[in-house]
This record gives C-alpha cells, sequence and structure tokens, in this order.
C-alpha cells in the first residue's frame, strides 16, 4: 500500500488529530489489505504464500472488530457500516 493511500485511510477514520493507531485505523487498514490480497489471489489463485497471508490478515482484523464490539458496540456498528461489512 503506498503512502498517499494510507494516509488518506487514516485520515478518514482516526478519532483525533493525531490518532493513527486506533482499533477503527487498523482494522481500516487490515481491510485495505484484504482487498488487496483478495485481487491478487484472483489473478494467482495457485499462490499459497499469499493465501496464508490473507488468512491472518483476516483473522487479525476479526480479532480487532470482536475487541471492538465487546468495548463500543455503537463505534463497530458505525465502523462496519462505513467498510461495507457483514456483521
Amino acid at each position: 500500500m503506498d503512502k498517499e493511500k494510507k494516509g488518506e485511510i487514516v485520515t478518514q477514520f482516526r478519532l483525533k488529530e493525531n490518532d493513527s493507531g486506533s482499533v477503527e485505523v487498523q482494522v481500516a487498514l487490515l481491510t485495505e489489505r484484504i482487498n488487496r490480497l483478495t485481487e491478487h489471489l484472483k489473478l494467482y489463485h495457485h499462490d499459497r504464500h499469499s493465501r496464508h497471508a490473507l488468512h491472518g490478515v483476516i483473522g487479525k482484523r476479526k480479532r480487532f472488530l470482536g475487541y471492538l464490539n465487546r468495548t463500543a458496540p455503537e463505534r463497530y456498528h458505525s465502523l462496519i457500516a462505513k467498510l461495507g461489512l457483514k456483521e
């Protein structure tokens, strides 16, 4: 992911001015990475290393979303609506 795209995602999902590590930002960055890996695997479906990486990133995002749902359900619902994820 290039620096400009990452900066756009951080500014869109941050909670405060200098926020770059909140759960919302991290989930948004992981979602972008998942989308890129998915597109890559559509072209190269035999790439097992990328598939393994994709499963790891999906698991990490799932753990972040579970944490957010437990601690702040309203922020969780807002985030999945913004990202267009299933509940």
